[in-house]
């Protein structure tokens, strides 16, 4: 597939200018989306993928339009997994203000492209360098695979703060409450203090490091275009904001969910060493073609959401029971006012 730099010089400045645009309105008005607005958001991204999908099929060929919807589909996937995470780090792990989430999620999903920009070219280059590097993406998925069928149910619930901010709360002192959405603030002593946002966003920025060496090799199981590879990425990602808070309480009854991930990237995995074999080697292997992975992909899937929502009863969840931790309000600001408080946008602000 011969992408022309205009194509991805184009696809990256309507890539920032949603950004920008998304993070203009959320910053204008931080709060929890209703679950109508998320669900119109949710809709219109998957919708314009589709859409795009769709026209790479009419200016690319068929078989990069499929490349593009199941490598979507993996990618998207792999995210709403992600989503338990996210809830353990703004819920339990930071209990970050409800009207603030908005903001953390969408600096986490700019980190996210930012890194999975990084590794998809360090993962192109490679690929082109040399074939075994499959073996390597292969390992990489069957391990990851192995890990969540083999992980207990206590261990997905915990969240545990990683050796970064650890770090920054021994080497910075920190506040113990928010102070709005800034990320340092001067308290009444004169020192400058970090705040728990900037403690969230770091831990929120390494677990899309994580993310990103887990989905990267995925992805590229299915198809090595790197276009194809960044604007599946991007799309399953554009989401993922407005979809924490549709889906948040229907992710505790997805208890399969992992499970299915499991086979769906052992089975990736497999795909990978097979195509490292038949690329590397004169040994006759078979390749398995996109078309079944799809369908492999969708029916492993579905047969996990019907099972998770079968065993755990989609309309029996308890009365007054949300997915969300008691609201917190953010602790009023004894903050100094000094110029130079940062806000999470890295703006000055004035209290």
């Amino acid at each position: 597939m011969d992408v022309q730099p205009w194509v991805w010089i184009t696809t990256l400045v309507v890539l920032i200018s949603v950004i920008a645009i998304d993070f203009f309105i959320v910053i204008r008005n931080p709060r929890a989306p209703s679950m109508r607005e998320a669900t119109l958001w949710v809709s219109l991204y998957v919708s314009l993928a589709v859409v795009f999908g769709i026209g790479m099929g009419f200016t690319a060929g068929a078989d990069q339009s499929l490349d593009f919807f199941t490598g979507w589909i993996v990618e998207y996937s792999l995210s709403v997994d992600n989503l338990f995470i996210f809830i353990l780090i703004l819920g339990t792990g930071f209990a970050v203000p409800p009207r603030h989430r908005q903001r953390v999620l969408l600096i986490g999903i700019a980190l996210a492209l930012l890194f999975r920009g990084i590794f998809i070219a360090l993962g192109a280059a490679a690929v082109e360098a040399f074939a075994g590097v499959f073996y390597l993406f292969g390992a990489i998925l069957l391990y990851t695979a192995w890990k969540l069928i083999t992980a207990q149910e206590e261990e997905e619930e915990e969240y545990k703060e990683n050796v970064a901010v650890r770090t920054v709360r021994r080497v910075l002192p920190t506040t113990d409450s928010y102070h709005e959405a800034k990320l340092t603030v001067r308290l009444a002593d004169g020192k400058r203090y970090v705040t728990p946002m900037l403690l969230v966003m770091v831990a929120i920025g390494l677990t899309d490091i994580v993310f990103a060496l887990d989905s990267i090799p995925a992805i590229f199981g299915i198809t090595q275009e790197p276009y194809i590879v960044f604007t599946a990425n991007a799309f399953a990602l554009m989401g993922l904001r407005q979809l924490y808070f549709l889906i948040g309480g229907l992710l505790d009854k997805l208890i399969y969910l992992s499970k299915g991930l499991a086979v769906v990237l052992g089975f990736i995995g497999v795909k990978l060493v097979l195509h490292a074999v038949h690329e590397t080697t004169s040994v006759p292997v078979p390749e398995i073609p996109t078309l079944v992975s799809l369908v492999v992909i969708l029916v492993t899937l579905t047969i996990t959401a019907v099972a998770s929502l079968a065993k755990t009863g989609l309309g029996k969840s308890e009365a007054g029971k949300s997915a969300e931790p008691p609201r917190q309000e953010a602790a009023p600001s004894d903050s100094s006012g000094g110029d130079d408080d940062l806000d999470a946008a890295g703006t000055n602000v004035h209290d």
